[in-house]
């Protein structure tokens, strides 16, 4: 039995992940979580793509002079709103500096090996207790000739790194699901991707938690952590206080304020996502797809389906631009002919905030000169793919076990 309470901040997929794989290794665990228990979180409303199809990063050659082009329409899937605030200037500046080949080429394969370690373990989980793992891979299904140019060099690239991919044509890609009527000139298909229900999974890991002897502590918001000696002795929220002896925070996009008040100074934006859910949809597709122009995924989740999509960068802000949800509804005729602006009449968009690091990798390791602070953080819309991955290399971290790969590229003070 290993000593010391571990105390984690965050109740999210990373979070929890990180408490189930730690009481795997004795630790007695406490989770606290902002929201009330079982309430809604950024790990609840996404997609539910596993994806290790997402092996290149966020940072990537043509990202800044597509995303300047997307700002001028109030639709698109990405924004950032312009705001006098240096920790944004400062992520920008960073963001720019790594969105070169060589920042892929140094990635690439870290991120496939994270994904796919990620899905063993997602395989691992689902045969202990049933959470609906599906197994079919996914659809980048592209409307244009360009579009399927840029993802069959993309799959070429997957190839390269012994990833699966396979590039179809129209009749192709409706051969493989014929449960949805498409108009798209073509798709490449990930065999190795998977999808979920996000909610019956946080479920099944919450009951695991509580099971193994696990504590979550629900409706509790955070605002310090306390030093002495050297070291994290307590984490407080207004008269309430954590005792432990390690610390993780996996508080998502919140998580560069509480790191910041022992002296980290994270460079982390919370990229605003929405997703609209049909639960009786004209048609339902077998394989979850992502619709490579207007950047929209979509996920079979039992009998409804989820559209979600947008990037909005702008501050710990969860109201709802309505503009950004007509774009993702707008979007769902062009590939899937038999849908109809019609059939969103009445459904009320779900909004999440995701923790997005300038170099599109996340941030996991020991924070610098306090030996028992782990950051768990900035996955982006990895979040929910890089979960039980990240939750065992946290566990590895907390028992001085070496993980299965170096995680430098991962550390949180990597830029200083």
């Amino acid at each position: 039995m290993n000593s010391g309470r571990v105390i984690i901040v965050g109740g999210g997929v990373i979070g929890l992940c990180t408490a189930y794989y730690a009481l795997k290794r004795g630790f007695p665990v406490t989770v606290i979580e902002r929201e009330s228990a079982g309430g809604d979180n950024c790990s609840l409303g996404n997609a539910g793509m596993i994806v290790p199809s997402h092996f290149i990063p966020l940072a990537a050659p043509g990202m800044m002079a597509k995303g300047l082009r997307w700002m001028l329409n109030p639709e698109s899937p990405f924004f950032v709103r312009p705001r006098l605030d240096p920790a944004l200037a400062r992520w920008g500046w960073l963001f720019y500096r790594h969105s070169t080949e060589r920042h892929v080429e140094a990635s690439r394969e870290l991120l496939r090996d994270l994904n796919l370690e990620s899905r063993r373990l997602f395989a691992e989980l689902d045969a202990e207790e049933d959470f609906g793992l599906v197994r079919r891979g996914l659809l980048m299904l592209c409307k244009t000739a360009k579009g399927l140019a840029e993802e069959v060099e993309v799959a070429e690239a997957a190839q390269q790194i012994g990833l699966k991919a396979k590039v179809l044509d129209a009749a192709g890609a409706a051969a493989l699901d014929p449960a949805i009527t498409m108009d798209v000139a073509g798709a490449v298909w990930f065999p190795q991707d998977c999808h979920l229900d996000p909610m019956r999974f946080m479920a099944s890991m919450r009951s695991r938690i509580l099971a193994a002897g696990g504590k979550i502590e629900s409706g509790v918001t955070i605002d310090r952590l306390e030093t002495g000696n050297g070291k994290i002795i307590a984490v407080s929220a207004g008269g309430r206080r954590f005792e432990g002896g390690k610390f993780v925070i996996a508080g998502g996009s919140w998580s560069a304020g509480l790191l910041g008040t022992v002296g980290l100074k994270l460079p982390l934006q919370a990229g605003k996502g929405y997703s609209l859910t049909l639960p009786t949809p004209p048609e339902l597709p077998r394989l979850c797809s992502i619709f490579a122009e207007a950047k929209v995924a979509i996920t079979p989740m039992g009998s409804a389906l989820r559209f979600g999509g947008t990037m909005e960068v702008g501050g710990l802000d969860l109201t709802i631009n309505p503009a950004r949800v007509h774009g993702i509804i707008k979007s769902v005729h062009d590939y899937f002919p038999r849908f109809s602006e019609r059939d969103f009449e009445g459904i009320a968009p779900w909004v999440g905030l995701r923790p997005v690091s300038p170099d599109g990798v996340p941030y996991l390791g020991q924070v610098d000169g306090l030996p028992n602070l782990i950051a768990a953080t900035g996955h982006a819309m990895m979040g929910l793919s890089l979960g039980p991955v990240s939750g065992r290399l946290v566990a590895d971290l907390l028992a001085g076990d070496t993980p299965f790969r170096p995680l430098d590229a991962l550390a949180p003070g990597r830029f200083g």
